[in-house]
């Protein structure tokens, strides 16, 4: 590995080249080539926070060449470096204020604006995902959400991929305890998966859109039986929602795409949950713990967890 000062001389010496002198032009092009080969070389020699400084003297220099492609690609480079750096002192536990990781997001995001400036929206949109996937990596899904939320207002056109997002924004309410809120952000993919993923000719939810609307209508229903709100504060939705799984009714497009099996189980963890049936619902848990995700399964052990000791407030 080299010393700090040699690293040093090397990268002061491709900066003096970039100074103007009376009557030469520096070439920019080469400067920017020479920051990108000495950033290769500190990655292979881990030293990944100074490979982020040179990926930022790189964008500079692309910036000046009107280079928006090779200014974001170096900035997103950057960002990947810094937030190594910061990765590798959480290993070690190296005391710090995060600064690698303040500088990777905003790399990050100047990288988006770069690509929204120059109207490449899906890849503006991608790194606001892999922007909230940082954050959530390293234990911040609050912060985390405005990426997402944005990610998902970038892609609004495309409803797969808005649906995706707005599900990394629910998971992280999930993980900040915000259970309104990832109730409010289902609701919504839940009316967005209707509108735009039914058949042309019946109407109905197909393909994918069963997947998510499955997704959507058993996390729904848990956080509901969680929140446990009251009649007078139920929003007129979400108390259809639970009228669904009374022993009396039957939903035959939710019983098509949750199946026959899945809608049973449901209605009768609703049903027991009315009745305070504790010993029937955690023998219930047990039947649906294959069948839901992750988040589902924590879901439903708050679930039984508040109907064991209420709390009068949901969990």
């Amino acid at each position: 590995m080299e010393k700090d000062s040699d690293i040093l001389l090397k990268y002061r010496a491709i900066t003096n080249k970039l100074k103007k002198r009376f009557l030469k032009k520096p070439n920019v092009a080469e400067g920017s080539e020479q920051f990108a080969s000495l950033a290769k070389s500190l990655k292979n020699q881990e030293c990944p926070q100074y490979a982020g400084f040179c990926c930022l003297a790189q964008a500079r220099c692309e910036h000046t060449l009107s280079n928006a492609a090779g200014e974001a690609q170096a900035l997103t480079d950057a960002a990947r470096a810094f937030l190594e750096a910061e990765l590798m002192d959480r290993e070690l536990r190296v005391p710090g204020f995060q600064e690698n990781l303040t500088s990777s997001i905003n790399c990050y995001s100047h990288a988006i604006r770069v690509h929204i400036e120059n109207k490449q929206i899906a890849l503006a949109a991608s790194l606001c995902l892999e922007v909230g996937n940082v954050l959530r990596k390293v234990n911040k899904p609050g912060e985390a959400i405005a990426h997402y939320q944005r990610a998902a207002e970038l892609q609004s056109q495309s409803a797969l991929d808005c649906l995706d997002a707005l599900n990394m924004v629910a998971k992280c309410k999930m993980d900040t305890k915000d259970f309104e809120g990832a109730l409010a952000v289902l609701t919504e993919m839940a009316y967005l998966a209707h509108e735009r993923g039914g058949s042309s000719t019946t109407g109905k939810p197909i393909g994918a859109y069963c997947d998510i609307l499955a997704k959507c209508e058993i996390t729904r229903v848990l956080l509901l039986l969680l929140l446990q709100p009251t009649p007078q504060r139920i929003r007129p939705e979400h108390a259809q929602t639970l009228e669904k799984y009374t022993w009396e009714s039957c939903d035959s497009v939710t019983e098509m795409y949750l199946g026959e099996d899945l809608y049973l189980l449901l209605q009768s963890v609703v049903m027991a949950c009315q009745s305070l049936d504790l010993e029937s619902l955690r023998a219930l848990q047990k039947e649906l713990w294959p069948l839901f995700d992750c988040e589902q399964n924590q879901l439903l052990h708050f679930v039984i967890q508040e109907l064991a000791h209420p709390s009068g407030e949901g969990l």
